[in-house]
């Protein structure tokens, strides 16, 4: 019996006629999925723009955090570059604090409006017993003033918020009298002032200091002075040039040494000149050893060779040297007289701005606690505030 072949007809395939059947459904079903999808992208667009509208820009903007931050928090305004340290307890070390105080503009005319400020530096082993003077003396001048205060590293001031000396303590260390270390708390605290770029007069006192007239005497005499106030006298004797160590040369011959007080005012260039010295503190360090008691002679003499026409050659601060001693006379409670203030201010003349003046202290030294009683009675009658 002969077998019977149907032909199929010409292109098809039995094979793929059944798969072509069985996959007919399936552009069906992504063609439902893409619909759906574009309906919730839809839903989502229309959500968002209804929360924009709803809310602002700004909340919605915040709930949508970027995938990434930024290395750095780029400066965008001048205030981010001028304004003081928030917190003086910082981190630094003193080379990293003079290296940043050293830092000085190129263009001498600032771009903004700039209101010179006087940087009252407080060198004390702790506690301010005349504090209360001194915050009748400030009130009413804020803008017009800083404080620093460098106190021994153990001591923690606990000022009340309202205080003027409140949260003023910088990092400090132990400072010796005679000793090196007194002139790096003296320069910790020139540093630290100068990170205020509006502090232009600097004013080293002690907590037994006073202040002898009411702020705004004290700020024009400073701001209207053309000179620095550091004593830098030429002692022929024993206590003078017979400190001297010939070591020190050349960088400081005999003819070049100085003597004078430890308490200073300065401008604002001087200020940085003593912070970024590494010229001759050095040779400070090595050969004026406490028998040369260095912090009557480093800023004296390293002044004197660097910048003498800028110094007035005289202190600011008063003390009574004649009961002898190697320390000067200290007043207590009975001695807070208006002869004594009389005899302080009537007794002086020096030269002020290349003229004679009778006003040639601002600050006394040294006063005892038992003093600041007295001292308050009198303060508006005899010192003007």
């Amino acid at each position: 019996m002969q077998s019977r072949v149907v032909p199929l007809e010409e292109g098809k395939d039995p094979a793929v006629s059944i798969k072509a059947s069985q996959s007919k459904p399936f552009p069906i079903r992504l063609l439902q999925l893409f619909l759906l999808f574009l309906a919730l992208c839809m839903a989502f667009s229309i959500i968002s723009m209804y929360t924009i509208k709803r809310f602002g820009v700004q909340t919605a903007r915040t709930t949508v955090k970027p995938a990434f931050e930024p290395c750095f928090d780029e400066p965008d305004t001048l205030d981010r570059w001028i304004r003081p340290p928030s917190n003086l307890l910082h981190k630094m070390s003193d080379k990293e604090l003079f290296w940043r105080a050293s830092f000085v503009p190129g263009i001498k005319k600032y771009p903004f409006k700039r209101i010179p400020k006087i940087a009252f530096m407080f060198l004390t082993k702790g506690p301010l017993p005349l504090a209360p003077l001194w915050e009748r003396f400030l009130k009413g001048h804020e803008g017009l003033y800083s404080v620093y205060i460098h106190p021994l590293p153990t001591f923690e001031a606990k000022f009340p918020s309202s205080s003027v000396f409140h949260r003023r303590q910088i990092p400090s260390q132990v400072a010796e009298w005679g000793r090196m270390s007194m002139c790096d708390a003296e320069r910790r605290l020139l540093a630290n002032a100068l990170l205020d770029i509006s502090n232009e007069r600097f004013v080293l006192v002690s907590e037994s200091c006073i202040p002898l007239y009411n702020f705004s005497v004290i700020y024009d005499y400073m701001m209207r002075s053309k000179y620095s106030f550091i004593g830098a006298f030429d002692d022929h004797g024993p206590y003078g040039r017979g400190r001297y160590n010939e070591n020190m040369a050349p960088e400081v011959n005999i003819t070049q040494w100085r003597k004078g007080s430890q308490w200073f005012e300065i401008n604002r260039k001087l200020a940085v000149t003593v912070v970024e010295d590494a010229r001759y503190y050095p040779k400070f360090e090595e050969f004026c050893k406490p028998s040369c008691y260095v912090d009557e002679h480093y800023f004296p003499t390293m002044l004197t060779i660097e910048a003498a026409p800028l110094l007035a050659n005289r202190t600011l601060t008063w003390v009574d040297w004649s009961r002898g001693g190697a320390h000067p006379a200290t007043f207590g409670r009975a001695d807070i007289t208006k002869e004594f203030f009389k005899k302080i201010r009537e007794d002086t003349h020096c030269v002020y701005n290349n003229q004679s003046s009778p006003v040639c202290f601002l600050f006394a030294r040294k006063f005892a606690p038992s003093a600041l009683e007295p001292l308050l009675q009198v303060s508006q009658n005899v010192l003007g505030f």
